[in-house]
């Protein structure tokens, strides 16, 4: 019984999404957007808008020329996100979920009789077809079936759309053959030019590493260790995580890029992370300051802060790097709170006024909450209130009760 997991990857999830709740978009080319702007780049594409050769990070003009007839829809975040809450539900009428990868990735973990082949099969059936009956017929997903967690999503990845995959152990490593380096989780464009430079151009010759010659090309024995054992279905504990930084950043729309609207923007971005950062109740070290401008190299500024969660000491210190900037246009401005420690760990502040910044900032929290995102804010981002709304990252889902973070 060598089955463990079962990886769930819903195929083309934001246009999918679309598509289902929107009869007049099926069967027909869709590209999912953050902004309605040409210049702005495909987040999503249907099967249909992929046939003409779509793909995330298509520009819009682009896409456009490479399929006249193309939908362009503007993301709509928060009916994904409670689409993805839907998802959890209805694969749980079928078994635990495990872990959430992304927005439309998720893993359970196969025990007892499920690990045998025609028992997960089944399940997995059983599984589109309660995401079928719950979400939609236009709600399609691919399944792994395999070892461990890393080969459950390859094999997902092998058949799509609605695809289902098994890799035993005895399929192993042979199966893996036939696929390209960049196919395997965590070899992205930089990992394959250097598995390139060190002679390693297929996954036969990957599999055919001692962990010894892992660690030399990764840089790192513990990562070396954890290929060799992964490639060949080891079921290996997963190291603890740990939050590292949190942010915005917004691409800022003609009629905004100037100093004015920009740092209004700006201070919208540090009020949503400051919020965020409460939420899940870490405080910052370092903020950082990000500008790209329309005809001039992108600037950054850092400042140290002291384990920091509130808003107004967030704002000045963004408000003193803002006035360190170089002059030019606007084109994106963007805000990290680094350096990052659970605030269970950090002692209560010192000083009153300090405690008395971070009960306003909680009590805005709570309104902004009840009342809906905007029903308090600090004046100076008054003229960018409705601006920078919630995105989503496919690796990040924001939560519904934390408003417009």
């Amino acid at each position: 019984m060598s089955l463990r997991y079962l990886f769930l990857d819903m195929n083309s999830y934001f246009a999918a999404v679309e598509q289902q709740i929107r009869p007049e978009l099926r069967q027909r080319p869709v590209a999912v957007v953050p902004v309605l702007a040409e210049t702005t780049c495909c987040i999503a594409a249907s099967y249909e808008a992929k046939r003409f050769g779509i793909r995330t990070g298509t520009p819009v003009h682009a896409a456009r020329r490479l399929c006249p007839g193309l939908h362009v829809v503007e993301a709509n975040p928060h009916l994904y996100i409670t689409m993805h809450k839907r998802l959890i539900r209805s694969v749980e009428t079928c078994l635990p979920v495990q872990a959430v990868r992304s927005i439309d990735e998720l893993v359970c973990q196969l025990t007892g009789d499920k690990q045998q082949p025609d028992v997960a099969v089944r399940l997995a059936g059983q599984v589109k077809a309660a995401i079928r009956r719950d979400l939609g017929e236009y709600l399609r997903c691919s399944i792994g079936l395999a070892p461990n967690q890393f080969l459950a999503k390859v094999a997902a990845d092998m058949h799509k759309p609605d695809g289902l995959t098994l890799l035993r152990l005895q399929d192993l490593p042979d199966r893996l053959y036939a696929l390209p380096l960049r196919d395997l989780p965590g070899v992205g464009p930089r990992m394959e030019r250097r598995l390139r430079q060190s002679g390693i151009a297929e996954v036969r010759q990957l599999c055919q590493l001692s962990a010894q010659q892992l660690t030399r090309i990764w840089g790192s024995r513990q990562l070396g260790k954890v290929w060799w054992h992964q490639l060949r279905g080891d079921d290996l504990p997963e190291a603890p995580t740990r939050r590292h930084t949190v942010g915005h950043s917004h691409v800022l729309p003609p009629e905004q890029r100037n100093d004015a609207d920009a740092r209004a923007v700006l201070l919208r971005l540090v009020e949503k992370a400051a919020a965020r950062l409460r939420y899940i109740q870490y405080c910052a070290d370092t903020i950082s300051v990000l500008i790209g401008f329309l005809q001039a190299p992108a600037w950054q500024g850092r400042m140290t802060l002291s384990s920091c969660q509130d808003t107004l000491t967030l704002i000045r210190a963004a408000c003193l790097l803002w006035q360190r900037k170089p002059s030019g246009v606007p084109l994106h401005v963007g805000v990290v709170l680094s350096d990052l420690t659970a605030s269970r760990n950090v002692a209560r502040p010192l000083f009153e006024e300090d405690g008395r910044l971070l009960a306003l900032s909680r009590v805005m929290d709570q309104v902004n909450q009840r009342y809906g995102a905007h029903a308090v804010y600090l004046a100076g981002m008054h003229s960018a209130r409705g601006h920078a709304p919630t995105r989503i990252a496919f690796t990040q889902i924001p939560d519904l009760r934390l408003a417009d973070a």
